[in-house]
């Protein structure tokens, strides 16, 4: 069974280049939501001391707006949020045991910033045996060119797909 992650969509971290993906992860949500398919908002959510502010700016303090998922993409009921304080969305927290709980194999990674939170979440998908698909045309980082590259580099790797959010769609349907 597959299961879309929406990776850190949330009102402390949209910025331009990820506006540009909303349309497209909306689309794909609805196609999700009209086939039960699982969807999980994985969210950045910070202590205010936390380390990590060393080196990044500080945003998303856990209790505070800014973690919250962007008014376009608002989760519905069914839906599950994991609070997440590093980049990968299974570092510590139960997505692992949520996904194997929904008889979860396959997970479908969309968001920000693909250099990142996207790309460690998909090592560890790929390191916990989930089949892993990186929905290209859904995950931004600041610079596109950074995007870019990298779905460059990943296109044929053998342990994840990078497929369109219209393949995906497709394969959604066909499996209904």
């Amino acid at each position: 069974m597959l299961a879309i992650i929406v990776i850190d969509m949330i009102k402390d971290n949209v910025f331009e280049e990820a506006k540009k993906i909303i349309p497209n992860i909306k689309k794909l949500l609805k196609v999700a939501r009209a086939h039960k398919v699982p969807i999980v908002y994985a969210n950045d959510s910070f202590l205010p001391f936390d380390p990590m502010f060393k080196r990044v700016r500080q945003h998303a303090i856990r209790g505070t707006a800014g973690t919250q998922v962007i008014d376009e993409l608002k989760p519905e009921r069914g839906d599950i949020i994991v609070e997440k304080r590093r980049f990968s969305a299974f570092f510590r927290t139960d997505l692992d045991l949520t996904l194997r709980c929904l008889n979860v194999d396959t997970v479908a990674l969309c968001g920000i910033n693909t250099w990142a939170c996207v790309l460690f979440t998909a090592a560890d998908a790929i390191s916990l045996d989930f089949e892993c698909i990186i929905v290209e045309d859904c995950c931004a980082s600041h610079k596109r060119e950074i995007h870019e590259s990298l779905m460059e580099i990943y296109k044929g790797f053998p342990l994840m797909e990078i497929l369109s959010c219209d393949e995906l769609i497709k394969r959604i349907k066909a499996q209904a």
